[in-house]
């Protein structure tokens, strides 16, 4: 039997304590989650570093963009390590890196050059990022095969709340301490906040299971026990690899198109002040962390691949009519809160369906190969801009991410087919 030391309890406590403890497990992973997430709301340093600082929109945006990427690739390795050595120790290593990434950016005053904050940002706080989230979705799916998606979903959900959350927070700091003062204080609470999520986690024993209710919607009617563990290497040779990594790229690129372009919309095209059309991606990250769990929830009772099919036909449906009917504030609110249940079911469902096919005992580098798929969903939020530089529309855009997640709901579809899932 493989064993991860102070990562595993033993038979016995499993047996006393499963009940009463395993919610800190998603509780830590939502501490994780959230700390990762205050790294993603970005969008705060932009405007002072290119006012204060003297640095363009594009040298402002530079280190998030950096950051998104490394972060991406970095959940591969971290995925094989923690499920090698288990999530603990790698999370805790994360939350170090945490601390030093943003400790090192905030010398920006002696250092005032946006290459510094590529490396540290960018380079060292996306490094911790894939640290700590490879962490999370295979812990909580393993100690909640009887919920796998009201588990992963709730432990994932602090990353969407972050930015609704503390963005106002940062303008505060940012005024009081400037973009340098802020980034140590950050540093400060990110780098301790993710260290006690890290305590939390752990595994249960490799050969520990629990009942699983049979019912029509589950995968199968299948237990834990039946589902193969396919190892990476296996993974990446099978058709279905390419299709999830497919699917991802394109829904994310959709997502992210949204987050790029939701504000400017407001604020171009209904000329709405900035404060007000702010409001439209503040709900959009409201709905993206608090509609998680609900998707989860309803994934768990009427099959997670069902739901996301409806979602992202919701998602799709949304885009294309956002440039016709998103007239006013209110139906600019209303098409956010669709755009971000999209979001939502991404991130929370993903590693769900990974597991359902693939099996757990390698969920960490798995996902973390499909997740890789974040850096070239990107893509899609680049050439929306571009498209709308070149236009002066923002149909061309919207139409385009819609198109992307008709994509990733085609190759859903065919997942669903070959995995029977």
């Amino acid at each position: 039997m493989n064993r991860t030391g102070e990562d595993d309890l033993t038979k016995k406590e499993v047996v006393e304590q499963v009940e009463q403890n395993r919610w800190k497990v998603i509780f830590g992973g939502f501490l994780l989650s959230l700390m990762g997430g205050m790294s993603y709301a970005w969008g705060s340093f932009v405007v002072p570093l290119s006012r204060d600082w003297g640095w363009t929109v594009a040298q402002a945006n530079l280190p998030f963009t950096v950051m998104i990427i490394v972060f991406a690739i970095t959940m591969i390795p971290a995925g094989s390590i923690q499920d090698r050595i288990g999530p603990r120790k790698v999370a805790m290593v994360g939350a170090v890196v945490f601390f030093i990434g943003y400790g090192l950016a905030a010398l920006l005053r002696f250092i005032p050059n946006p290459i510094w904050l590529v490396f540290t940002y960018g380079g060292m706080v996306g490094i911790a990022c894939g640290l700590t989230y490879a962490c999370i979705a295979p812990t909580a799916r393993k100690w909640y095969a009887d919920r796998p998606g009201f588990a992963v979903s709730t432990a994932v959900m602090g990353f969407g709340l972050a930015a609704v959350v503390f963005a106002p927070f940062k303008k505060v700091m940012i005024d009081l301490w400037g973009v340098d003062g802020t980034l140590l204080v950050l540093g400060v609470f990110v780098g301790f906040g993710a260290l006690a999520g890290a305590r939390l986690l752990r595994n249960p024993p490799a050969d520990w299971s629990i009942s699983v209710k049979s019912n029509k919607n589950n995968y199968k009617n299948q237990t834990p026990a039946d589902i193969k563990d396919v190892t990476p290497y296996e993974f990446v040779r099978t058709p279905m690899f390419y299709i999830l990594w497919l699917a991802l790229a394109a829904v994310i690129g959709g997502g992210l198109t949204a987050i790029g372009l939701i504000t400017a919309y407001g604020e171009i095209q209904l000329k709405l002040n900035p404060a007000s059309a702010a409001m439209a991606i503040s709900f959009y990250s409201l709905i993206n962390g608090l509609g998680r769990p609900c998707v989860g929830w309803f994934a768990d009772r009427f099959g997670t691949i069902r739901v996301m099919k409806l979602i992202y036909i919701i998602q799709a449906t949304a885009f294309f009519a956002l440039p016709f009917v998103a007239k006013n504030l209110l139906t600019l609110i209303i098409c956010s809160l669709f755009l971000g249940s999209g979001y939502a079911v991404t991130f929370a469902l993903f590693p769900v369906v990974v597991a359902a096919g693939f099996g757990t005992k390698h969920l960490g580098i798995n996902y973390g190969l499909v997740f890789s798929a974040f850096g070239l969903g990107a893509v899609t939020s680049l050439v929306g801009s571009w498209l709308l530089d070149t236009t002066g529309s923002f149909t061309p855009a919207f139409v385009l991410a819609g198109v992307t997640t008709l994509i990733g709901l085609l190759l859903l579809t065919i997942l669903k087919r070959k995995l029977d899932i």
